[in-house]
C-alpha cells in the first residue's frame, strides 16, 4: 500500500499541503476514483455489495497509512460512513442493488440532511415534512449545515411523515436526488471564504414511495443506524486528520524564519509541539480501544464521542501554535504568506470543528452518562 502511495498521490503527497483550502471537487472525484479501482474502498463493506469484507483493522490501518502519507480522503465521505452502510442494513434488495456500488465508485455523491435552523442537537423536533401522493412523498421544508450537498447526486433526508405521533415516532427516512424538481441549494460562506456547508430547500419535491428507507415511522431508527456508522468510523479519520496536521506542524517549525532562526530551536516551541504530538498518541489508542469493543461486540461504542471532542480542541489548539510561530507574518494571508496562508485558514476554519457533528458540550454528556455512567440528573 505505500508503494501505491508513492506512485500514486497528487502532488507527491507532500506533508505542505499546495495551497488553503480543500481539493478541488473534480479532483477529489478522480483521486476516490483512483482509490476504487486499486481496492482500496469498501475494505469493510460485504463482497456482495461490492466490498472487500475485511475487518474494521483493515480499514484503521489504511486511514494511518494514508494520513502518514499526506494523501487526501475520499470525497464520497458520508456515502461511504453514513448512507451506504445504513442503505446496507435497512434497504430493499432492490436499493442494495442501485446504490452501494456507485458510492464505492465515487460515481454518486451523498449529502445528508438532518440538521434544520431549528432543530440542531434536538434533532428528533425537525419540521421538514413527506405528505404521501399517490405513489410519491410530497417534501417542503428546508434543511442546513449539510457537506457536499452542492457537488451531491443523492441526500439521506430525515423527514415528519407523522404530525400527530410523538416526536420520535413521527419520522421517516427517504433517499432524495439532489437534482429532483424542487431541490435549491444554497451554498454558506464561512470566515475562510469556503462555501462548505449548505442549506437545502425543499419545495413541493417528488420523492418515489419506493425510495424510503424502513416503514413510516421508523424514520428514527434508520437514523439512530447512520449515526451510530458515523461514530464507529469517526476515530479514525479524525486521528488520521489530526495526524496530518501534526506533520504539518512539525514541518512548518523546522523551516527557518526571515531572520534564519528556526522556530523548533525555541524550547517553548517544542514542548508545544510535542504536546499536540502526545495528544495524537492518545487518541490513537483510544480508537484501538473502540476497535477492540467493535470486533468483540459488532458494534461500534460510545468511544466515537471521545475521538471527536479530543479531536476537535486538539485541532484548535494546533492551529494556535502553527499561528503563533509565524509572528507578525501570520497577519498575512493568500500568496506571499507563509505556505500561502494554509495555517491562517487553518485557525479560522477549526473554530467549527467544536460545533459541527456534535458540540463539545453535547459529547461531554454522552461520555458522562455512556462511558462514565453518570446520572442523568443531579
Amino acid at each position: 500500500m505505500r508503494s501505491w502511495l508513492a506512485a500514486n498521490l497528487p502532488d507527491g503527497g507532500a506533508q505542505r499541503p499546495p495551497r488553503p483550502g480543500r481539493m478541488d471537487p473534480e479532483l477529489a472525484r478522480a483521486w476516490s476514483r483512483k482509490l476504487h479501482d486499486a481496492g482500496y474502498t469498501g475494505l469493510t463493506w460485504p463482497k456482495e455489495y461490492g466490498g472487500r469484507g475485511l475487518t474494521p483493522t483493515y480499514q484503521g490501518i489504511f486511514l494511518e497509512e494514508t494520513a502518514r502519507a499526506g494523501a487526501p480522503g475520499h470525497v464520497g465521505v458520508i456515502g461511504l460512513n453514513m448512507a451506504g452502510p445504513t442503505i446496507m442494513h435497512w434497504g430493499s434488495e432492490a436499493q442494495k442493488k442501485r446504490y452501494p456500488e456507485r458510492i464505492l465508485s465515487a460515481e454518486e455523491i451523498w449529502c445528508q440532511g438532518f440538521s434544520e435552523p431549528g432543530s440542531g442537537s434536538d434533532l428528533a423536533s425537525l419540521r421538514t415534512s413527506a405528505v404521501l401522493d399517490g405513489d410519491d412523498w410530497v417534501v417542503n421544508g428546508q434543511k442546513v449545515w449539510s457537506s457536499y450537498a452542492h457537488v451531491a447526486d443523492w441526500c439521506i433526508l430525515l423527514v415528519r411523515t407523522d404530525p400527530d405521533a410523538a416526536k420520535h415516532a413521527g419520522l421517516s427516512f427517504l433517499l432524495v436526488d439532489m437534482r429532483a424538481p424542487g431541490v435549491e441549494v444554497r451554498p454558506l460562506q464561512q470566515i475562510t471564504g469556503d462555501p462548505e456547508f449548505n442549506e437545502i430547500f425543499f419545495t413541493d419535491v417528488r420523492v418515489p414511495r419506493d425510495s424510503m428507507l424502513g416503514e413510516p415511522g421508523q424514520g428514527w431508527q434508520v437514523a439512530i443506524t447512520t449515526l451510530l456508522h458515523e461514530r464507529g468510523t469517526l476515530g479514525f479519520g479524525l486521528t488520521a486528520d489530526l495526524e496530518r496536521q501534526v506533520n504539518r506542524l512539525i514541518a512548518l517549525v523546522k523551516e527557518p524564519a526571515p531572520d534564519g532562526r528556526r522556530p523548533a530551536d525555541d524550547p517553548y516551541v517544542r514542548d508545544a509541539v510535542a504536546g499536540e504530538w502526545i495528544e495524537l498518541q492518545g487518541l490513537r489508542f483510544t480508537n484501538y480501544r473502540a476497535l477492540t469493543t467493535l470486533l468483540q461486540t459488532g458494534i461500534p461504542g460510545p468511544e466515537g464521542s471521545v475521538a471527536k471532542l479530543v479531536w476537535s480542541e486538539a485541532n484548535q489548539r494546533l492551529a494556535k501554535v502553527a499561528a503563533s510561530v509565524q509572528g507578525l507574518s501570520a497577519q498575512l494571508t493568500g500568496e506571499g504568506a507563509v505556505w500561502d496562508g494554509y495555517w491562517q485558514y487553518q485557525q479560522l476554519r477549526s473554530r467549527g470543528n467544536t460545533i459541527e457533528g456534535g458540540t463539545s458540550e453535547v459529547l461531554r454528556n454522552i461520555i458522562a452518562e455512556r462511558v462514565l455512567g453518570l446520572p442523568r440528573g443531579r
